[in-house]
């Protein structure tokens, strides 16, 4: 009877071990992978200190200053619907050769006051790259 009472505690202690270690494991994934997919006007409205990580879609314009090594970029960005809604993005890293002024981008980071910090910066692919144009030429 002592023996069957022993190997139950050691049952239920490795399923809870288990089940801990699983709802920690979904805890983390959740909790450090929640990004947040915005236009430039929603992200403007949300308080800074709440937009630990997001990604923000809009278009880059105004001045876009490079620095001496040529990584990275800063620059103003609009919303695609609302141009009068702006942010400031500054990113650090190789840029995209199709990044000009007046593409479509996405970056990825999070405010820090007015300024978002960019860790990931992607440009739309121009309609030239499209197969419909293609198949025109």
């Amino acid at each position: 009877m002592a023996a069957k009472k022993k190997n139950l505690s050691i049952y239920l202690l490795a399923f809870a071990l288990f089940a801990g270690g699983v709802g920690f494991m979904m805890y983390s994934a959740l909790s450090e992978n929640c990004t947040y997919h915005l236009n430039v006007s929603e992200a403007v409205q949300i308080p800074s200190e709440k937009l630990k990580s997001a990604r923000l879609f809009g278009v880059a314009e105004g001045d876009i200053v490079k620095p001496e090594n040529g990584l990275g970029a800063s620059f103003t960005m609009h919303d695609l619907e609302n141009p009068s809604d702006t942010v400031y993005v500054q990113y650090k890293g190789a840029l995209p050769d199709t990044f000009e002024k007046g593409a479509e981008v996405i970056v990825e980071g999070r405010m820090e006051g007015k300024t978002f910090m960019a860790k990931t910066l992607m440009t739309k692919c121009p309609s030239k790259y499209e197969k419909s144009n293609r198949e025109k030429a």
